[in-house]
């Protein structure tokens, strides 16, 4: 059963290209020929029948969960084997799994188990894309064992198992049972329940970092865990229509609160210090740091009051350089791997979900915990621009990196790469958040505000709620398969992934009334709808946000991205820095109007869905109709956005459809020190069968710099 070392490589390559980014959207009907299949048996079986697995099986009936094995189910369970459990024991001192409380059994066993089907050629990022039974992501690396055969790391430490006798059992990663797939690992897997700021405490290489996070109080800002008043019992599941399809959401089923911090070991550090000629005096690295810090924060304009006014001796006062420094590192979500920082990679793509990876290098933009700041996650995929500048500089295709934008010679900002490495100690996956060595240093510097984050900034709404990504979800779902049209799954555990629905007080900055319904579909790879997800409104609908911060001050425009159909609604957009006092933003938005109608481009919009009548238009006429657009308060999609047609794999672009384009909903002056909101309210009349539904896809916010482009041939680039 050895796997020479050139097909090993092969099958490696296609586990990390074809696979790459699998989601939480392994199918229920796995390619059979990857798995072992033993006819007739349920995973309970499959532990009951082998003697190799009979402390793992204890383990499992202990916490009541084998009769959830014996039923109906697509689950993955990584299963330890006798020796593996016998070590755990040992290294706590126990003699046997009766020794164990049955508290610890529940933890155990839910921690192996996955309510999804997944195979090691799918475990191709650095976590799988569903959470285990405790609500946890386990972390994976694709590696090679001592013979040479493909295996998986688990959390940097446990292994899946090629294949041994033991006890007269044959055990194989990928066996397949009726109800799920089993990998035996030769380890017990844990995950830690410590806080973020434990897990940062015990670490060493990141002393410096934990010491400044204590010194300035920040460490206080990042102990939340759970909104212990939330509860899912209260609310019942919501029916609606969108467009053709009926469909059921459910209310999410826990809301943890969870961060994600950046951090530069100490020997950044010090490589940054020697840089800057900051003298560490009587091995006080504290007051080094801190002066690092004054050397960002007191030459950056959006705080040039403060500059001079905070003091080493005062690093806990909000304007203190040092304590904004610490709050730059950390985001207000917990993001488990480093797959997740940017739009997920697809299965059957290799691409990022619906954009053209080989022109364009798929970017987040998260708050962080300074107010009013973000910092920009850039993969890297694209090594020369359309204007055929250097993207690569000394970046690593594939890697992700904060506040990058190199495109030399005009921009040649290399950012700080972010460590994607598991460590088994220290651990970096804790209860309410993770974190991600960086290879330099990061703040929120004059250049970063003026010159990386210069530039269009467009989010996912998805990106825009933490409380999405930080409860797992964001591309929660198959999206390559649909429900019926016609009547909604609306079992617990929908075959082909939930919709979720957000009762007020949910999502932070978000208010809204009584009769809106605020509605998350899951992704569809065959949806005009960027990243295969989109946000709804139903029914008569008063919904207020708070946008996401601009990096500096002056004249913005602010743009929805969405896909208009004639069984969509109308709505009046406002706009204002007082949630209660908004102001009207010209007539109401109305997403029954295509590109090609005469509130538009009419007969002059010529497309078809593969784009070609756009791209074959000179850069003239391209520049000529974005002015036209423009004066209208529309664009139209970016060229690097499609949907993907999983059964023809064909490629259908938006830029090149009359539905998906963007909308201005306002131009204004804005001060970067303030927050703002946007109101969106109904303004259907009576609407019937879609209950007045309106799209929300993606947010864009445009800086005067990029958007006022006036000269003959001069346009806004259309990515």
């Amino acid at each position: 059963m050895k796997i020479k070392n050139n097909i090993k490589t092969i099958l490696m390559a296609l586990a990390a290209v074809v696979t790459l980014g699998t989601m939480n959207s392994c199918s229920d009907e796995p390619d059979k020929e990857n798995f072992y299949t033993f006819t007739g048996e349920m995973m309970s079986d499959y532990l009951n029948n082998r003697e190799s697995f009979s402390e793992f099986k204890t383990i499992v009936e202990r916490a009541g969960l084998m009769d959830l094995l014996a039923g109906y189910g697509h689950y993955t369970c990584f299963a330890p084997t006798n020796e593996a459990v016998d070590a755990f024991l040992a290294e706590r001192g126990l003699t046997s799994v009766a020794d164990l409380s049955d508290e610890d059994c529940d933890t155990i066993a839910r921690t192996h188990l996955i309510n999804n089907l997944y195979s090691t050629f799918e475990m191709s990022q650095d976590r799988l894309q569903t959470a285990n039974f405790l609500g946890r992501y386990i972390a994976t690396e694709q590696m090679t064992d001592e013979e040479d055969n493909a295996i998986v790391l688990l959390e940097g430490v446990t292994k899946t198992i090629f294949g041994k006798t033991e006890n007269g059992d044959y055990i194989h990663q990928n066996d397949s049972v009726e109800n799920g797939i089993v990998h035996p690992v030769d380890m017990v897997i844990e995950k830690s329940n410590s806080l973020i700021s434990d897990l940062l405490r015990v670490n060493p290489k990141v002393s410096v970092f934990y010491k400044a996070l204590v010194a300035t109080g920040v460490i206080n800002e990042i102990q939340g865990v759970a909104d212990e008043n939330y509860d899912p019992s209260k609310y019942i599941r919501e029916y609606y229509k969108s467009h053709e399809w009926n469909e059921v959401a459910s209310v999410p089923d826990k809301k943890n609160i969870g961060y994600t911090v950046f951090v530069e070991p100490n020997e950044v550090y010090l490589k940054k210090f020697e840089e800057e000629g900051i003298e560490i005096v009587n091995k006080d690295t504290l007051k080094a740091l801190y002066d690092l810090a004054c050397l960002y924060y007191d030459n950056n304009e959006n705080y040039a009051d403060d500059k001079g006014k905070h003091s080493y001796s005062d690093l806990k006062a909000d304007n203190n350089a040092l304590k904004r420094f610490i709050q730059y590192h950390i985001l207000n979500r917990q993001v488990a791997g480093t797959a997740d920082l940017t739009p997920i990679v697809m299965t059957k793509t290799a691409e990022a979900f619906g954009i053209s990876t080989t022109i364009i290098n798929p970017v987040d933009w998260y708050p962080t915990l300074l107010p009013h700041t973000m910092v920009k996650i850039e993969q890297l995929t694209v090594r020369t621009d359309k204007a055929g500048r250097d993207n690569k500089g000394q970046g690593s295709i594939g890697e992700r990196y904060i506040n990058r934008r190199y495109a030399a010679p005009d921009f040649t900002f290399e950012g700080s790469h972010i460590d994607a490495t598991v460590e088994k100690k220290p651990v970096h996956d804790g209860l309410n958040g993770h974190y991600f060595y960086i290879d330099d240093v990061i703040a929120f510097s004059q250049d970063v505000l003026e010159k990386v984050q210069n530039m269009r900034i467009r989010m996912d709404f998805s990106s825009i709620f933490p409380e999405v990504m930080t409860n797992g979800m964001r591309q929660e779902g198959n999206p390559y398969t649909d429900d019926s049209k016609d009547t909604p799954d609306d079992s617990s555990t929908p075959k082909n992934g939930r919709n979720f629905y957000f009762p007020l007080g949910y999502l932070e900055g978000v208010d809204f009334n009584k009769n809106c319904l605020f509605v998350l579909r899951r992704p569809h790879t065959n949806f005009w709808s960027w990243q295969g997800d989109e946000w709804n409104l139903f029914g008569d609908y008063d919904l207020t946000f708070r946008i996401p911060p601009v990096p500096f001050s002056g004249e913005w425009q602010f743009r929805l991205g969405f896909c208009a159909l004639n069984t969509r609604g109308v709505m009046q957009v406002y706009f204002g820095s007082d949630p209660k006092n908004l102001t009207p933003q010209g007539i109401p938005l109305d997403m029954t109007k295509y590109l090609n109608s005469e509130m538009y481009l009419g007969s002059r919009f010529k497309s078809d869905e593969k784009l070609n009548d756009y791209n074959s238009k000179t850069d003239i006429d391209k520049a000529s109709e974005q002015k036209i657009l423009k004066n209208l308060k529309a664009y139209r999609a970016g060229t690097s956005t499609y949907h993907f047609n999983p059964n023809t794999g064909e490629k259908f672009y938006f830029a090149g459809n009359e539905r998906t384009y963007r909308r201005v909903l306002c131009t204004a002056q804005v001060d970067c020190t303030k927050d703002y909101y946007i109101r969106f309210r109904v303004a259907s009349d009576g609407k019937q069968g879609n209950n007045n539904e309106f799209m929300l896809d993606y947010f864009e916010m445009v800086p005067r710099s990029v958007y006022s482009v006036d000269g003959d041939g001069d346009m806004e680039d259309d990515l």
